[in-house]
């Protein structure tokens, strides 16, 4: 008998984590029965991947054993019978409920060969086994109704429950006041008791006992009517002394309650401890799983994408017109609209992306395929229109992406220049539009994309030039950053352009460089127009 295997797997290392490895080691558990996979991780993230769905390989078949409450095992059944019907499932033989005593479970039979990540992406989209709804947080604050957010429910109930402590705590130092207080005046008949049985005994109205005391002893009324009620028999010095022994413990207790009075931190403490000891007393293992940090699922079906060569023709007034390489050279000029001109061509393939960055301070992305195959006697497709902008919402900038691989550049009319790394703008999910796609702090001057490090021209209102390195900036992660002082910019003056460096453009390139930044760049000699002209 072969021995056991035993793998020990972080799960929370590599790309796609732990969604990838998590559904590795299953596999590898249920290909080979002589292999234990300990995965090492985040519990919650791990088991969350662990519990989306079961998948009997042995059976080929999916056991699905939670659903939201919004829908029924019946109506989820009835929906993938209805989409098998219609064709739109081609993946499934056989679906059937199992639910029993031990729960509930639906059972999908899966053809062979089919994967069953993708098909349950799309039964996700196509029936009710993923759902969202909303809620109407119409609530009575101080006797009026008011709609209000997560957030504003929170800051108002800590508000209550501040209000609460206070009024709470306010009643308990007034009582333990009021007992103290009592007790203060017996502390004083405790000095001649015989004195306050002469009082009592001797006084001739029970009317004149109060005034009486108060005036034997300096005692306020309260204090006289307490020791009036008392039996003559408690009073004796060991009664008193029991009673007044409290005094200390009373003034310590009523300090503190007025220091948390005083202070809305150790109100804030209170309510803590209380909320942690309901959760010990009432706490329990929930019903269903909360997942954290999981990406949302594609809702879009698969669609076969053909992979072909295209070109690309971008005009200036954001028109974009896709011709078949193949077909190109048996096409004319391309047409565009009067006072319009191609500004930029791409060769690209049909399954590349297309970012396209607008004055609005957002990107909108979309596949080469999402436009139709043209011809140059055409004018092509308006990209704000195709992409579904705002109706105020221009293009700046368009480029195409292959691979998630190199940086965007921002330059703004400032002279900060911000690199941001390409694969911030990459999504998981179908999104078509990301907002703060860069930063809204400067006008922005020029945009470019480069797959790695170049030199560029800078160049400002005033005629100066600088020739920038990317790689002496550091590239980041967050889409909106501000970037790096890199031109010096004078008053009334801004950073105008942004261009490529082409070796032996300028007759002393060094003139143009410099070590550290920011700069000022310097100006170009007549040597240097002339030889930017006849490149």
């Amino acid at each position: 008998m072969q021995d056991m295997v035993r793998v020990v797997v972080d799960a929370m290392g590599g790309d796609n984590a732990p969604e990838e490895i998590v559904k590795g080691a299953v596999q590898a558990v249920q290909a080979e029965k002589d292999i234990k996979v300990f995965l090492v991780g985040r519990q919650d993230a791990v088991n969350a991947e662990l519990a989306k769905y079961t998948y009997d390989k042995a059976y080929n078949c999916i056991d699905i054993t939670e659903i939201p409450p919004t829908t029924t095992s019946e109506a989820i059944i009835d929906k993938i019978v209805e989409l098998v019907k219609g064709n739109k499932v081609k993946e499934l033989s056989d679906v059937r409920d199992e639910t029993d005593l031990k729960g509930l479970r639906i059972t999908l039979d899966l053809k062979r060969g089919i994967d069953p990540d993708k098909l349950m992406t799309k039964l996700y989209k196509l029936t009710p086994l993923e759902d969202t709804f909303s809620c109407n947080f119409n609530i009575l604050v101080k006797g009026y109704p008011k709609v209000m957010g997560v957030g504003e429910i929170l800051k108002e109930w800590i508000e209550f429950r501040l209000e609460c402590v206070r009024r709470r705590t306010q009643f308990t130092l007034d009582k333990k006041a009021d007992k103290l207080h009592l007790l203060q005046g017996l502390e004083k008949i405790l000095l001649d008791i015989d004195k306050a049985i002469k009082i009592i005994r001797e006084t001739e109205s029970e009317s004149e006992v109060v005034p009486n005391l108060m005036i034997g002893f300096g005692i306020d009324k309260v204090q006289a009517e307490y020791i009036a009620e008392i039996k003559l028999r408690h009073l004796n010095k060991e009664y008193i002394l029991k009673r007044t022994k409290d005094i200390e413990d009373l003034q310590k207790e009523i300090a503190e309650l007025s220091a948390v009075l005083e202070s809305k931190n150790k109100q804030k403490k209170i309510i803590i401890s209380e909320l942690t000891d309901v959760s010990k007393k009432y706490s329990g293992d929930r019903k269903s799983q909360i997942l954290y940090d999981v990406d949302e699922y594609n809702a879009d079906e698969e669609r076969s994408i053909e992979d072909y060569p295209v070109t690309l023709f971008i005009t200036k007034e954001g028109y974009l017109n896709k011709i078949k390489s193949a077909n190109l050279r048996m096409s004319g000029e391309q047409k565009v609209k009067e006072g319009d001109e191609v500004e930029r061509t791409f060769e690209c393939s049909n399954k590349d992306e297309i970012l396209a960055f607008t004055d609005k301070f957002n990107v909108y992305k979309a596949k080469v395929d999402d436009f139709d195959d043209s011809k140059a006697s055409q004018l092509g497709t308006f990209v704000a229109s195709k992409l579904e902008m705002e109706q105020d919402e221009k293009v700046v900038y368009i480029c195409v992406i292959r691979e998630y691989k190199g940086y965007m550049i921002f330059a703004f009319e400032n002279g900060k220049v911000a690199k941001v790394d390409i694969s911030a703008y990459q999504t998981k999910t179908n999104r078509k539009k990301l907002i703060k796609a860069y930063s809204s702090k400067a006008p922005l001057a020029a945009v470019k994309y480069i797959e790695e490090d170049a030199e560029l021209v800078l160049t400002s209102s005033n005629g100066r030039m600088l020739i920038l390195n990317t790689g002496a900036i550091s590239p980041k992660s967050t889409k909106d950053t501000i970037g790096v002082a890199v031109m010096t910019q004078k008053k009334n003056h801004h950073l105008e352009s942004m261009r490529y460096y082409k070796e032996g453009e300028f007759e002393k390139a060094w003139r143009f460089r410099t070590k550290n930044l920011p700069a000022a760049g310097a100006l170009p000699s007549p040597a240097d127009n002339a030889a930017q002209i006849t490149f």
